[in-house]
């Protein structure tokens, strides 16, 4: 469908990447410009996070572009919306801030590289009209150990990790699945530890807490994680590098492990190389690869060509995280060989990409 607007891609995203810093802070001028009275009482440090936030914006532009998928650059927009509105910026601070930015591309861009620059800023624009200052809750009163998560997410924003770990090894202990505590308490709860933090209601220091909270609670739950039937398959699991968000690729590893797998877990931001010689130390037949921040794709991307140019690998690759639940066909696009929603469907995938 949106084919027709990427022409000349390669160069035109070699351009933007070049004079991000340069097109970032021209996008601050307009701001500074048109909004005065917003900007100027955050002085010279509001400026320089200023600059910060445009060089994101211009680089999730690119990633959408690289993608041929309007919507990654759509999804981060609603996303800044309900964080601008959790920090009590006027409404109209975002649009100006687009429109700042189209203005920015259109001087410095040529002529042939505009076209699909601009397309996908607009349609990102239009998009912002019904984008929620509010985003849902991940917790539902009627899923699955909805009372569970509400208490471990309570327990976890009191900063109460002995009761949070005790509630959890009780369930566990009175029969309830492992599987189901990491699909239905933890998944959940963390999601809505990102929201709470996006809408202002909780500090990133509240937010880092809770993540290591609950890898703490996970490590606790390894001696349920070996006690099912073993099979003669290895998986890699990583996040790729720059990557710090790391809790939903150790999930994806403990549902391997859970199913027989043997998973060795490289955690965050993990260097290529070093992703490349334990896939071959391991002689693994899958490498995983998690990637939650859209601006992080092309790494991904990059790590599969690696692997592939690598003769003496013979690992199939799976990828997941938020830009490929976004965008269906991405998975295609980096080179994998399969793409899984989450850690359920990673072990599916897995198992029908190795059997092809």
């Amino acid at each position: 469908m949106h084919k027709n607007l990427i022409q000349k891609e390669g160069n035109m995203l070699t351009s933007l990447r070049q004079m991000q810093p340069s097109l970032a802070a021209r996008i601050v001028d307009l701001q500074y410009a048109r909004q005065p009275e917003v900007w100027k009482p955050y002085g010279s440090p509001g400026r320089e996070k200023s600059v910060r936030d445009a060089g994101y914006h211009l680089t999730y532009l690119a990633e959408a572009l690289e993608a041929d998928d309007p919507a990654l650059f759509s999804e981060y927009l609603a996303w800044v919306k309900a964080l601008f509105a959790g920090l009590k910026f006027p409404a109209d601070v975002l649009p100006v801030t687009l429109e700042c930015m189209r203005q920015a591309l259109s001087e410095a861009l040529p002529a042939g590289e505009r076209e699909s620059a601009l397309a996908i800023l607009e349609i990102g624009l239009r998009s912002l009209e019904t984008a929620a200052e509010e985003p849902a809750s991940f917790l539902h009163a009627d899923a699955p150990l909805a009372d569970l998560a509400r208490r471990y997410l309570e327990s976890l924003l009191q900063a109460d990790r002995r009761a949070a770990s005790r509630m959890i090894l009780e369930a566990v202990e009175h029969g309830t699945p492992l599987r189901d505590i990491y699909l239905h308490v933890f998944q959940p709860v963390q999601r809505e530890v990102g929201r709470l933090w996006q809408t202002n209601r909780i500090s990133v220091a509240q937010e880092h807490f809770c993540t290591a909270a609950t890898q703490m609670v996970m490590s606790q739950l390894y001696p349920y994680l070996f006690t099912g039937e073993r099979k003669e398959r290895r998986v890699v699991v990583a996040c790729v590098g720059g990557e710090l968000h790391e809790l939903g690729a150790r999930m994806v590893a403990d549902f391997f492990e859970m199913s027989g797998w043997d998973s060795t877990f490289l955690g965050a931001n993990t260097p290529p190389e070093s992703v490349l010689r334990m896939v071959a130390e391991r002689n693994a037949d899958l490498l995983a690869i998690s990637a939650t921040m859209t601006f992080h794709v092309s790494r991904v991307r990059d790590l599969v060509a690696e692997l592939r140019a690598s003769a003496s690998s013979r690992a199939r690759v799976l990828v997941g995280g938020y830009p490929f639940n976004l965008s269906p066909g991405l998975w295609c696009k980096v080179g994998a060989d399969g793409y899984a929603p989450d850690a359920v469907g990673a072990v599916q995938a897995a198992e029908k990409v190795l059997a092809v």
